[in-house]
């Protein structure tokens, strides 16, 4: 193959079927009829000597090669495009309408401000709260259904940062907060006016935040690794229902930090060290590549990034 004779316009096509991983959202994504979308891949295919793409039942599946070659072409006409075609964007005329997920706590820290822009500087934009019921958020990410989530996805990050295959050229990722995990109780709990222990807290009854509604968290995991477990008595997946149910009770629970305020039980809750070592929580954001340009995209996510940082930054300074 001679680079010379290559048709460049094959990459673009070649760009939105990787992005799109649909022959049909490609075509649409183009504004090309499938056939054309089809027909430009064959000839891509000849020239590189590759099939490039398998089809599935719900779209295509990209071969090594294509994986390989994917990162290269899109830097590539991101660049191209930034040169020859600067943006021009005024966030009063935009229209979009983002779809999100995080947990309902995040949420509260996080939309108030994010309200108040919208009315006054974008009001043609609107906002769509998805539901967050897992821990890697990727597949709603791939297949359209979120355009952005935002939370501790702490398997998901470690695999984006070692760069394994598609996973790091098809999901973004940007570090927003970095937390800690805290023990929290009713002001009248038996414990409030104690120091806590690894014996009373193992001892006291529980509840488990989970998203998926799984059993177990990080903590159990930490506590296993010292021969030891709590006793969960009720599990919910929500943070506003944990402040509840532990202001009204003598359940402990653990919550990052930063989420303590959002329950709206802040001012009957207490707060302590957890009596051994956790892992950091980490909140992160997560978009896919094909929104990694796009300005209104961009604007939403320089606004979470300084709101987060606002909000956890005065957090932080009442501890």
């Amino acid at each position: 193959m001679s680079f010379l004779t290559l048709d460049l316009n094959l990459l673009r096509v070649f760009d939105a079927v990787m992005t799109e991983q649909n022959l049909t959202r490609a075509a649409n994504l183009l504004a090309m009829t499938q056939p054309a979308v089809s027909n430009a891949l064959r000839r891509l295919r000849d020239t590189l000597n590759d099939d490039l793409v398998i089809r599935t039942a719900h779209g295509v599946k990209p071969t090594p090669r294509a994986e390989e070659l994917w990162p290269t072409v899109r830097r590539a006409l991101s660049e191209l495009e930034a040169v020859i075609a600067p943006e021009s964007f005024d966030i009063s005329r935009a229209q979009n309408t983002f779809r999100m997920a995080m947990v309902d706590a995040t949420a509260a820290l996080w939309l108030p401000s994010l309200v108040r822009t919208i009315m006054r500087d974008a009001p043609r934009i609107k906002i769509r709260m998805m539901p967050l019921t897992t821990r890697d958020p990727r597949a709603m990410l791939l297949r359209g259904d979120i355009d952005l989530a935002v939370g501790f996805f702490p398997g998901v990050t470690a695999q984006l940062a070692d760069g394994q295959g598609m996973a790091k050229s098809q999901i973004s990722h940007a570090r927003l907060y970095t937390g800690q995990y805290v023990c929290v109780m009713h002001k009248n709990h038996p414990l409030a006016g104690q120091p806590l222990t690894l014996d009373t807290y193992c001892a006291a009854d529980h509840l488990l935040v989970s998203l998926s509604g799984k059993p177990h968290a990080v903590i159990d995991d930490v506590l296993a690794g010292m021969n030891r477990e709590r006793k969960i008595l009720l599990t919910v997946n929500q943070f506003f229902t944990a402040g509840r149910i532990v202001a009204s009770s003598e359940l402990l629970t653990v919550l990052p930090r930063h989420l303590v305020a959002a329950t709206g039980m802040a001012e009957v809750l207490v707060v302590k060290e957890l009596p051994f070592q956790t892992p950091e929580e980490h909140v992160d954001m997560l978009w896919h590549e094909r929104d990694a340009r796009n300005p209104a995209h961009k604007w939403l996510r320089a606004h979470l990034s300084a709101t987060t940082h606002d909000e956890f930054g005065r957090i932080n300074m009442k501890r």
